[in-house]
């Protein structure tokens, strides 16, 4: 069995586009995301990831069926939804797979990287410029299919 690691991914959603960051290593359009650090809950990481990668502050959409806060337990948010994702080896790492939970977000503050938007490498796209991006070459397909069910249920 591949040795699988929990990761967040965060679809970040504004005026009818999605924030999508060039990832030099697999060459394709991804949403903000990465690893989940050691104590770290999974809506705590993906807004680190999300500021660290976009220099944007966020704010989930609410995917919750029930909340809980009680004194011995409460809830967090919940992923939008959770894929298992196959990662080919690169360069000292071998095969493994992601537990990726998966999130939906809006901007709340903070800023772009101005050097990342100025170098095209951090970009917003409407829904006609991701169906325009040719699938497993620029982006992988489950993100292009994602990005056209987000942008259609959220108009």
């Amino acid at each position: 069995m591949l040795e699988r690691h929990f990761t967040v991914t965060t679809y970040i959603i504004k005026n009818k586009k999605v924030l999508l960051i060039f990832h030099a290593k697999f060459s394709k359009w991804l949403p903000p995301g990465g690893h989940l650090e050691k104590g770290e809950t999974p809506p705590e990481g993906a807004k680190r990831e999300v500021l660290e990668e976009t220099g944007l502050k966020i704010e989930f959409i609410p995917q919750e069926n029930l909340w809980i806060n009680d004194w011995n337990a409460s809830s967090f948010e919940r992923p939008y939804f959770c894929l298992l994702e196959n990662v080919p080896p690169h360069g000292s790492f071998s095969a493994h797979q992601h537990m990726d939970l998966i999130y939906l977000a809006k901007p709340i503050g903070g800023v772009e990287h101005p050097e990342e938007l100025k170098k095209g490498t951090l970009k917003w796209f409407t829904l006609e410029e991701v169906e325009n991006l040719t699938s497993d070459e620029t982006i992988f397909g489950e993100t292009k299919q994602t990005i056209k069910h987000l942008l259609a249920a959220h108009d």
